[in-house]
């Protein structure tokens, strides 16, 4: 906890003299009335086949109330819209059952995930009334380097993989709480490595004169981006505020959207989880 609490003040104390230097120049990048967004990554709670899921029960009278005290930690930040990981198309089914359960915050679901268990409970203590999902499916060949033949350079992978793997395994060896767990997932660094296991690994992956990996994981950034598109077609003023909430891997791409985006104002979640 003490190497986090160093790594997040190295990081603002960076953050802040490159601000100072903007400023003495006065360049703007930022809209005046740039909207507020409070980008948030989280491990999948319930069934899902993505590959950053943790073994959770959502059925867990604990784990329920952690949730809980989570939202209201959330909450703060005020948002007028909710922003989730599913399909536009199914916008007008979310946004009746996200209103029904803003009638009846007892209501039982079948299969709840992060959705309806952490983003609805924010969306209800904010009063936000509109929610949104900003999902796009592109499938790529993440396991492309079982079949090249000839590749350059396997120790790099090999090398990265351990990494990854030794990492993981320390955090679940320290059996950290809930809460701890969520403010591991949404540090920069961490969602750093996210961002490098799940689609610039790839990169390292090739035959001479070819760049396989690289053309899969160009897909993945490729639906980040559709992402970040679905994103921008949600009608929005200058009083609105925005929660998203999706895993971890596609709140590293945003953060790097939101930072570039002159439309929007990204919040330190770090703010809000102390």
């Amino acid at each position: 906890m003490k190497i986090l609490l160093t790594l997040l003040l190295f990081v603002t104390i960076n953050l802040y003299g490159q601000d100072a230097i903007l400023n003495q120049k006065k360049i703007k990048t930022k809209f005046d009335d740039a909207i507020s967004v409070l980008n948030v990554g989280t491990f999948h709670m319930g069934e899902t086949s993505d590959a950053n899921s943790l073994a959770f029960d959502v059925n867990d009278e604990n784990n329920k109330i952690e949730i809980k005290k989570l939202a209201n930690i959330l909450a703060k930040f005020k948002p007028t819209i909710i922003v989730i990981e599913s399909l536009p198309k199914n916008d007008p089914i979310r946004q009746a059952d996200y209103l029904d359960y803003i009638e009846n915050p007892d209501k039982k679901f079948q299969k709840p995930d992060e959705r309806e268990l952490l983003a609805y409970e924010v969306g209800r203590l904010s009063g936000a009334k509109k929610i949104y999902g900003i999902d796009f499916k592109e499938s790529y060949n993440y396991n492309i380097g079982s079949s090249v033949k000839n590749a350059i350079d396997k120790i790099t992978v090999n090398k990265y993989w351990k990494l990854y793997e030794e990492n993981q395994k320390n955090i679940v060896n320290e059996k950290i709480s809930f809460y701890d767990l969520f403010k591991l997932n949404n540090h920069p660094q961490y969602l750093e490595s996210l961002m490098n296991i799940n689609a610039d690994l790839l990169t390292y992956i090739s035959s001479k004169g070819n760049a396989e990996g690289a053309d899969e994981a160009a897909k993945f950034y490729h639906r980040n981006l559709v992402m970040f598109s679905n994103f921008n077609q949600i009608p929005v003023d200058k009083n609105d505020r925005i929660f998203i909430l999706m895993g971890g891997t596609h709140t590293a791409f945003f953060i790097d959207f939101l930072k570039r985006s002159p439309k929007y104002k990204l919040e330190n979640i770090f703010d809000y989880l102390k």
